[in-house]
């Protein structure tokens, strides 16, 4: 009986992954074995940065907005507290590009908040 290779599957295989490598430094880019490795903890590291990128944006936006807060004479939980009690739902993201774009519409909302409490 012939010995099957799975030639095609392998060299498809092993083409996928040196192309998840292509820039890779030295051997990582060239070598099946240590681009393998590469890959999977390229994989990984891909992986967990999703879930860190959406944290580093909410702090992002959090820092923007208690800039502008404190500008306007407040803070960031006392405003996040008097938008809650004022009944105004927009979310972190939109505040902190009305506070970066539109400084003046910021400051109105800011007024609007301290009048609720």
């Amino acid at each position: 009986m012939a010995r099957v290779t799975c030639a095609v599957t392998s060299r498809k295989r092993r083409k996928r992954i040196l192309e998840q490598a292509k820039g890779f430094y030295g051997g990582r880019s060239k070598q099946i074995r240590t681009a393998y490795d590469a890959v999977d903890k390229a994989m990984a590291h891909a992986y967990v940065g999703r879930k860190q990128k959406k944290r580093q944006y909410r702090r992002l936006w959090t820092v923007r907005i208690n800039a502008a807060c404190r500008m306007n004479g407040t803070n960031y939980s006392r405003f996040m507290n008097g938008l809650k009690k004022a009944g105004i739902e927009l979310n972190r993201k939109v505040l902190a590009d009305l506070a970066v774009t539109e400084p003046q519409e910021f400051k109105a909302l800011v007024e609007k908040v301290t009048q609720a409490k």
